[in-house]
């Protein structure tokens, strides 16, 4: 008798930094999506494919929802509202320690309004007072219907096997849309470039992670096995340039091994990676840019 399989999209929605990124790498127990303590830092959608009792659990991370003022802001946050109102069923990710903010309040009001099934997951909530967490779901409660309310840390993973072991058993019935050892749908040249920006994240500081996009411009296989990586790094001014480059390319070195050194662990082979620096003012305003990191440039 053949066993019967389960198949479906669950989307991560929240505000920046709730932790959608740390969640979605811990459920799929590999680094797919870059984290970093800085808010906005995922900017489109990532998929994370697992399987678990016969189910194949298709997780989207999306980027955080926040009010958007440049293009590319706007395509984060279209990205967003996409991945929910496609998947079976919304997480929607608060932090429990920041409670309910007016972001919070503005998802939650957002997702009340459309028929989605909404599982309410509150996070970090090894960072409080375990009676902080009933008036918090109480107040979210009210504001919006969810079928489900999960108290978990992504940092610890307390909490997230019971997430999962109930996602499982609650996505339709269907066959499996990705072959069972898959872990994600990111081509490895836009893993290689998204490696590349999380050290940005981690190495740089103020608004220099966010004045920059980074693109693999060429992604070659090399007859001994290994991989051959051109990544360039546009940054909006000048001075941003000189910061990645850093003294005698210092930083833009440290940059590069650390990104090459997980991205020989992910691919699981070596990688020869080169970064290129360049000034492009404005980049966030343009469409090539925008469909280059998988967004889309109609917004």
């Amino acid at each position: 008798m053949t066993e019967t399989t389960r198949c479906g999209f669950a989307a991560l929605v929240g505000a920046p930094n709730a932790g959608k990124s740390t969640l979605l790498n811990r459920m799929a127990g590999a680094k797919l999506s870059i984290v970093s303590p800085k808010a906005q830092t995922t900017r489109f959608r990532v998929l994370g494919i697992l399987m678990r009792n016969h189910t194949q659990i298709l997780l989207v991370d999306t980027p955080g929802i926040f009010q958007p003022r440049r293009k590319l802001d706007r395509a984060m946050v279209a990205a967003a509202w996409t991945g929910s109102e496609d998947a079976d069923i919304t997480l929607f990710l608060v932090d429990a320690r920041s409670g309910l903010t007016d972001e919070v309040r503005g998802i939650a009001e957002r997702l009340s309004a459309g028929k989605r099934r909404i599982w309410l997951v509150l996070n970090k909530t090894d960072l409080l007072e375990p009676e902080r967490l009933l008036p918090l779901t109480a107040e979210l409660s009210g504001l919006l219907s969810v079928e489900h309310v999960f108290m978990i840390s992504a940092r610890t993973g307390n909490g997230v096997e019971d997430l999962l072991d109930r996602l499982a058993d609650s996505l339709p019935e269907g066959p499996l849309l990705y072959p069972e050892d898959d872990l994600t749908d990111l081509p490895d040249r836009l893993l290689a470039a998204e490696l590349v920006r999380e050290q940005i994240f981690l190495q740089t500081h103020e608004e220099v992670p966010y004045g920059a996009t980074v693109e693999t411009e060429s992604f070659a296989e090399r007859p001994d096995g290994s991989v051959r990586i051109d990544v360039t790094i546009y940054v909006s001014r000048a001075s941003h340039k000189g910061i990645l480059i850093g003294e005698r390319g210092r930083r833009i070195r440290e940059l590069g091994q650390r990104a090459r050194k997980q991205l020989e662990s992910l691919l699981e082979r070596p990688c020869h990676l080169f970064l290129n620096v360049k000034e492009r003012a404005g980049w966030d305003e343009e469409r090539a840019r925008l469909r280059a990191i998988g967004l889309d440039d109609s917004v």
